[in-house]
């Protein structure tokens, strides 16, 4: 009786070791030409991008469950339209870091400058260090996490979503707020319009422990912050509210 040999299939080799772009040496479109034509993560998991030097949208658009590390400060809207990728930033971001993300995760080691995650649909935005003005914009989605403060205007017209923080908020937070939840464990300068302190119940506290885990942090206790979200008094046009509108 015969055996046939089967030929074992070829298999993939697979890239390891990042790949590395020098925006010194290399433009920007080149980078981020390269992060889009991305098919299957599994061929090329890891990116990294040295000497960014505060250039504006770095690793925008991404859209592969992929891993780009980031050595310095970046400039406007970096992730931004981020989907599925995890993005660290080993400095500071510009304006609109994550803008518009869909989902995966994005770390800023440093501070982050106006409307952090503006109008963010999903996935986790960390600043480890400061969060400007604006933070959370229109936020229909996104959790973000700022260990430090967030300047004034934050979560202005936030839809859905949570957004965390662990030191002290400026003045109108949460102005015009429809459903998000906003956990702040300092001071809080004024809250703006139909925005209002909330009740922490179980839920609440459950949830602040799943984000705060994601985002690293062991040593704070969600019983620490306090909850503040929309007094629902301007869903609907009130002539008594004018004044609020």
């Amino acid at each position: 009786m015969s055996v046939t040999n089967l030929a074992k299939a070829p298999q993939r080799e697979v890239n390891y070791a990042p790949r590395v772009f020098d925006l010194d040496a290399t433009p920007l479109r080149e980078l981020n030409l390269a992060l889009h034509q991305v098919t299957d993560a599994a061929d090329e998991p890891s990116w990294e991008v040295v000497n960014p030097k505060g250039n504006h949208a770095v690793a925008a658009g991404v859209d592969q469950p992929i891993n780009v590390e980031v050595r310095g400060s970046v400039g406007y809207y970096c992730g931004g339209m981020n989907d599925k990728a995890s993005i660290t930033v080993h400095g500071s971001a510009g304006p609109g870091v994550g803008e518009n993300m869909m989902s995966g995760q994005i770390i800023v080691k440093g501070d982050a400058s106006q409307y952090a995650g503006a109008t963010g649909r999903g996935g986790l935005l960390v600043i480890e260090g400061n969060a400007s003005s604006r933070c959370g914009i229109s936020m229909k989605g996104i959790d973000i996490v700022v260990h430090g403060n967030v300047g004034h205007m934050s979560a202005f017209m936030a839809q859905s979503g949570n957004l965390v923080v662990l030191g002290d908020a400026g003045d109108a937070l949460g102005d015009s707020i429809y459903e998000a939840r906003l956990f702040v464990r300092g001071k809080v300068k004024s809250l703006g319009a139909d925005c209002i302190k909330k009740e922490m119940r179980a839920e609440h506290i459950a949830k602040l422990k799943e984000l705060l885990d994601r985002a690293g942090i062991a040593d704070v206790k969600p019983e620490e912050f306090t909850r503040y979200g929309s007094a629902r008094t301007l869903y609907n046009f009130n002539i008594d509210n004018a004044d609020a509108y």
